[in-house]
């Protein structure tokens, strides 16, 4: 559900896989209903066609799909009819949604709704992705499974945006004027969305209860000229964005997350930073590139998603997820 940029990438993945086929796809792009899946692909037709709904999308088949991937919106609140739609017909959910991936504490009462209607129907539903939902939350809460006390977590994530996808770098703001970047910003259509679900879940993983969560975000401003396939920025332009976000008990900081995914970045890389007893640090060098894992979470979350409770699933509340062959 959602033949986007994602969603096309996501049904590249699945066309390779043993164990999982892709049998119907929504999406309410006019250019695309009524298309062979396979040749929007630029593979072989498959017989599979863009539907605009769950429910015509369902007219076609004999049965229904055993699992629903949805890759629609970022905001929480624009995907309740959509898991709706899929979850009357008894399909349990796996979302991109980066709101989400934990919601409760940023918007609890939508949280519940959609918890209701999964309960109602008796279906599972799960926010994932590379991040929200591994990189800067899963992972770090289980690499706390070592540790005997635990005092701070600092969690990093600083990417070169340039091979990412067109819709992340315009995401970040890179090629944008200063002013354009702010007027973004204020819209709330600019920025790394899920970076405070991130504090809450990993707060939540590890037991320490939060009594503050602020954010601050700011644009990478580029030195000089930059130009790749994309895009061209000009000096003084944005060539990204920086969010960190801080969690605090009791006036102390407790978590820090660190975002910054700019075009031209000089490293990228994935570091958890765990004060404690004991106190280590881990580091992806290279950092992982969010595209191809947002891809494969969401695939290898399926069969987790399918032996989960019925109700809004974290990944902290579905058997782990590994590689589907």
């Amino acid at each position: 559900m959602g033949f986007g940029p994602l969603g096309k990438q996501i049904a590249h993945y699945i066309a390779d896989k043993k164990n999982v086929k892709t049998i119907a796809v929504v999406d309410l792009d006019p250019d695309l209903i009524g298309k062979d899946v396979g040749e929007l692909l630029g593979k072989d037709k498959t017989g599979v066609t863009v539907s605009s709904s769950v429910d015509e999308a369902l007219a076609k088949l004999d049965k229904k799909p055993d699992v629903a991937v949805i890759t629609t919106v970022s905001s929480i609140k624009k995907l309740v009819g959509q898991v709706e739609a899929v979850a009357k017909h008894g399909m349990p959910i796996v979302s991109t949604c980066e709101e989400l991936s934990y919601p409760w504490k940023e918007n609890e009462a939508v949280s519940n709704e959609i918890d209701q209607i999964c309960k109602k129907y008796k279906v599972a539903c799960l926010g994932t992705g590379v991040n929200p939902g591994f990189l800067m939350d899963y992972l770090p809460s289980t690499l706390t499974s070592i540790c005997k006390d635990v005092d701070s977590i600092t969690v990093e994530r600083i990417q070169d945006a340039t091979p990412r996808r067109v819709p992340f770098q315009k995401k970040i703001g890179a090629g944008l004027n200063l002013s354009s970047f702010k007027e973004k910003e204020a819209e709330g259509t600019l920025r790394h969305v899920g970076l405070k679900e991130s504090v809450y879940f990993l707060a939540s993983c590890v037991g320490i209860d939060l009594d503050e969560v602020t954010e601050e975000l700011n644009p990478v401003v580029s030195d000089n000229d930059i130009s790749v396939p994309s895009m061209n920025i000009k000096k003084g332009d944005a060539r990204g964005v920086e969010q960190i976000s801080y969690g605090y008990q009791n006036g102390v900081l407790k978590i820090k997350m660190h975002f910054k995914a700019a075009i031209g970045e000089p490293r990228s890389y994935d570091k958890v930073t765990v004060k404690g007893e004991p106190s280590f640090v881990s580091e992806i060098d290279g950092g992982i590139n969010g595209d191809i894992a947002t891809c494969a979470i969401t695939i290898n979350s399926i069969k987790s998603v399918l032996k989960a409770n019925p109700g809004l699933q974290t990944m902290s509340t579905i058997s782990v997820p590994g590689y589907l062959s």
